[in-house]
């Protein structure tokens, strides 16, 4: 299993975040690029960014300019972003800056044709973000609920080609309160070979050995690396000994 340190930023700082909601803003960095950079120092082959700038207002604001600087910070490193990626220009546009993978959420609910068809365009760069409280996906920067079942719209976009899908559990993201294996696992069950990157609830490194058992391909860590419930050196160590 791999683990993927997140990067949440938001008015151009690294930001994180309880269950999505804007009004729990913590601010852990000014200099998005320095958290960028050692990260990739101690090991991280790929970065996990979501821009909360374009996910809450669908891209009219964004941090494009931070996530450029972040690539250039951790040359050798994959970058995969999120946040308001609705269309083939959002992804065009990540790509140009030198971003490895687009992350899609709510256009895999809203309009998964276009998903689909991206997935298509250009493989093995598209995954797809099933953002779930419930087993029902939220969309919109997790502020608009729907009816639509997690898991299936999941096994939908693997079928389309979706080079893996991101799961986070809502409920769970920036509680430190453990991640949903039961629902990882199922979700691993259902979509396989589709590779499935978990994200939410990760507190201690016991838990990195738990979501490796759901037969998860990834997992993404982020307030407790910036809480200091362990190192990004630990982190990277408990993954690669598993």
């Amino acid at each position: 299993m791999q683990l993927f340190p997140g990067i949440d930023l938001l008015d151009g700082q690294v930001v994180r975040l309880t269950q999505g909601r804007r009004d729990s803003v913590q601010v852990h960095s000014r200099e998005p690029p320095a958290v960028a950079r050692a990260f990739a120092a101690a090991g991280a082959g790929r970065l996990h960014v979501v821009d909360l700038d374009a996910s809450f207002t669908g891209g009219t604001t964004h941090n494009r300019a931070t996530i450029a600087a972040i690539v250039a910070a951790a040359p050798g490193v994959e970058v995969e972003v999120g946040g308001g990626v609705r269309t083939a220009e959002d992804c065009e546009r990540l790509f140009a800056l030198g971003v490895r993978h687009a992350v899609m959420g709510t256009s895999a609910v809203k309009a998964p044709a276009v998903v689909a068809e991206l997935c298509g365009r250009f493989p093995g760069r598209i995954i797809v973000a099933v953002d779930a409280r419930d087993g029902k996906i939220a969309v919109q920067g997790w502020t608009e609920a729907t009816t639509a079942d997690a898991i299936e719209v999941a096994a939908s976009m693997a079928g389309a080609g979706a080079a893996a899908v991101l799961y986070t559990d809502i409920g769970r993201d920036g509680m430190r309160s453990g991640p949903n294996l039961e629902a990882t696992a199922r979700l691993c069950r259902r979509i396989a070979p589709c590779p499935v990157i978990a994200s939410g609830g990760v507190a201690r490194l016991e838990d990195l050995d738990e979501v490796s058992r759901t037969g998860a391909f990834a997992v993404v860590v982020g307030k407790a690396l910036y809480e200091r419930a362990f190192t990004i050196e630990e982190a990277l160590r408990r993954v690669e000994s598993l």
